[in-house]
């Protein structure tokens, strides 16, 4: 029964927000027109990159056509879920509203992490979607294909959230700190290219300090079965979201109510 019942709150969050968002449909349309466009400049930087024949890191360019559409759909993610719930983390702090959050009977991280939806990122997944399905068609990917990358892209939606919380959980301390997550965001746009076009030392950060290459290679590399590893994978998506949890859990013992 727990977790029905978180479920039909997330429902009821996702109703709410969607009738508060419908007010302002024209949104949903120059959402979408901001991210055809983002798209469009950064194929138009893989075209620069794979001129002249070049293959960075031995990827072609439908293949990497799959990371950057592994890329969208997290930019989806992102603007549908992590930045309006999760960048308001420092809002409620400054303001005092952390108070009510944590006097619900509801997990604190749950609500803070879900309580809004934002349906003007959907135009990144739709693009997303369809950049996915064309590299796929050129690459003559099965369904099992799709399955693989599905996965692998949902465990690396788990690492990003888990990060973005972890950053956002500073503020408790740092309150002044309004957009540190967006250094996060800085790092993550190394995602729109393979691992395999950087330099080693680049591919060393991007893989064991900042993990975007789990979240856009991987998941294109097991779609094309390169033998990504699942077990490291799933260990290292649950070590951040448990190390997220702790960290909000120990940043709540410093947090002073805006009443005391």
């Amino acid at each position: 029964m727990f977790p029905v019942r978180y479920l039909r709150v997330f429902l009821l969050f996702l109703r709410l927000s969607l009738a508060a968002e419908m007010e302002y449909r024209l949104n949903f349309l120059l959402g979408l027109l901001s991210s055809g466009l983002t798209l469009l400049g950064a194929l138009f930087g893989l075209l620069l990159l794979y001129q002249g024949g070049y293959r960075p890191g031995g990827w072609a360019f439908e293949e990497a056509l799959l990371v950057l559409a592994a890329f969208t759909l997290l930019q989806g993610l992102g603007s549908t879920l992590f930045a309006p719930n999760l960048n308001k983390i420092v809002e409620h702090v400054q303001q005092g509203t952390l108070d009510f959050v944590l006097l619900k009977p509801l997990d604190p991280q749950f609500w803070l992490s879900l309580r809004v939806f934002s349906p003007w990122g959907l135009g990144d997944f739709l693009l997303g979607l369809g950049l996915l399905l064309y590299a796929g068609v050129r690459l003559g990917l099965g369904f099992c294909d799709y399955l693989a990358f599905a996965g692998y892209w949902g465990l690396g939606g788990w690492m990003l959230y888990s990060l973005w919380f972890l950053l956002a959980t500073t503020s408790i301390w740092f309150v002044k700190i309004y957009n540190v997550t967006e250094v996060l965001r800085g790092l993550l746009e190394a995602g729109r290219f393979p691992m395999g076009a950087y330099p080693a030392m680049y591919r060393l950060f991007f893989t064991f300090v900042v993990p975007v290459a789990f979240l856009t290679t991987v998941p294109a590399e097991a779609a094309l079965g390169r033998g990504a590893g699942l077990l490291p994978a799933c260990l290292l998506a649950a070590f951040l979201f448990l190390l997220s949890r702790g960290f909000f859990r120990l940043a709540l013992r410093s947090y002073t109510s805006a009443s005391s």
